[in-house]
């Protein structure tokens, strides 16, 4: 079954995107939902039309994500945690964690557009995570996890 998406879905694909899904997703889950539309002919006609409309758009929303990209990239991070014996941690560091972190910095961004590499952060050391700008904008942040001082 061919769906045109009409929101970014994880692990499918993003808004305006024709994608090829299984017939019970699709009219039992991302139908209903409101998350897709049937890819008709017409609706693939409409599709191209907007996104032609779009693409001068799109062009200045990456020039600005790429910015604030190289103004991340610039960012040392160190999240500070509470530890236990040895380089254990009290808890856990997320990507709420790290959205919080770069928000000090002044770049503001939201924690779901962030990804943790190896998931949720239970020791101290050198980690890094994935932060979605734009779809075509996707940076590699390295963070340090230290020991919170006393």
């Amino acid at each position: 079954m061919e769906l045109i998406l009409k929101q970014d879905v994880a692990n499918l694909g993003f808004q305006d995107d024709v994608v090829t899904v299984k017939n019970g997703y699709g009219r039992n889950f991302l139908i209903p939902r409101g998350y897709a539309v049937l890819a008709t002919s017409s609706a693939k006609k409409v599709l191209a039309e907007v996104l032609k409309q779009r693409a001068f758009k799109d062009e200045k929303i990456v020039k600005e994500a790429q910015a604030v990209a190289d103004a991340i990239k610039a960012l040392e991070i160190k999240i500070p945690a509470k530890v236990g014996t040895g380089d254990k941690l009290f808890g856990s560091v997320s990507n709420a964690d790290v959205a919080g972190a770069i928000a000090k910095s002044g770049n503001e961004i939201d924690k779901k557009f962030i990804t943790v590499s190896g998931g949720l952060v239970k020791r101290l050391g050198k980690y890094n995570a994935k932060v979605r700008l734009h779809r075509e904008v996707i940076v590699e942040l390295p963070f340090d996890v230290v020991a919170e001082k006393k």
